[in-house]
């Protein structure tokens, strides 16, 4: 009667209440350091596995032959481990971004040689209060899809760069800051073969002067002496 409007409070900024379940984060990579049991691939009979965070697995001018680079630097493991998706994109990250600000983009090649294949599971439990009528605690203790990894063994290649002669102590100075993204020890060699293909620089250069090299994209083919005769001393002459 006396006029005055009664208006109830604005409803959009309340924000509803989050579960326990929605405001815990990621496990630490620690849990799943280490392999127990066989491997656990993606498969018909395990579905639901998340997208693994590296979807790039080389950077830089992949398409360059290897006479343009002839030096290479690797990351070797030196554990018998798992690394996780997650730790495998931080480590290209930080590689590219070292070598595209020290080198140059146009003068490198890096690969992660490492694929996660491995599935890791989680057998979630609420801690939450109220959470021991929802928790099954060891019934049904096979855990869901939770992330994937990768097995990786000692002396086993994580990343390779190929670059020029004069750069390459950039790149192994960009691998030994990507070895801070990986548990355990990890060790950086600069390679004394061409590029990424298996001939020492020597043998490189002795079997392209005999034309025993093919160009093959980023490495080459090898022509044994076994085959056809036409195919090492030419159709006319045989």
């Amino acid at each position: 009667s006396s006029g005055c409007i009664h208006r109830s409070p604005p409803t959009q900024h309340l924000r509803p209440p989050r579960s326990h379940a929605s405001a815990m984060g990621r496990r630490p990579a620690r849990c799943y350091r280490y392999a127990h049991g066989k491997p656990y691939p993606k498969s018909r009979f395990c579905r639901g596995v998340p997208d693994p965070k590296i979807r790039i697995y080389d950077c830089g001018k992949k398409k360059i032959p290897c006479d343009d680079f002839p030096a290479a630097a690797h990351m070797v493991c030196d554990e018998n481990q798992q690394v996780t998706s997650e730790c495998l994109e931080a480590a290209r990250i930080a590689t590219n971004k070292y070598m595209i600000t020290n080198a140059g983009r146009d003068f490198f090649h890096i690969r992660i040689r490492p694929h996660p294949y491995h599935v890791l599971r989680i057998n979630k439990t609420l801690s939450c209060a109220g959470a021991d009528r929802l928790s099954t605690g060891m019934r049904g203790a096979f855990g869901k899809a939770y992330g994937t990894a990768a097995r990786v063994k000692i002396g086993q290649v994580l990343i390779s760069i190929r670059t020029k002669e004069e750069k390459i102590e950039i790149a192994a100075e960009a691998l030994r800051r990507a070895k801070f993204k990986f548990a355990g020890r990890q060790k950086v060699h600069v390679s004394s073969k061409m590029g990424f293909t298996p001939f020492s620089k020597e043998d490189y250069n002795k079997w392209k002067a005999c034309g025993r090299l093919i160009p093959n994209g980023m490495d080459v083919k090898w022509l044994s002496s076994r085959g056809p005769l036409h195919r090492l001393i030419g159709r006319e002459n045989a």
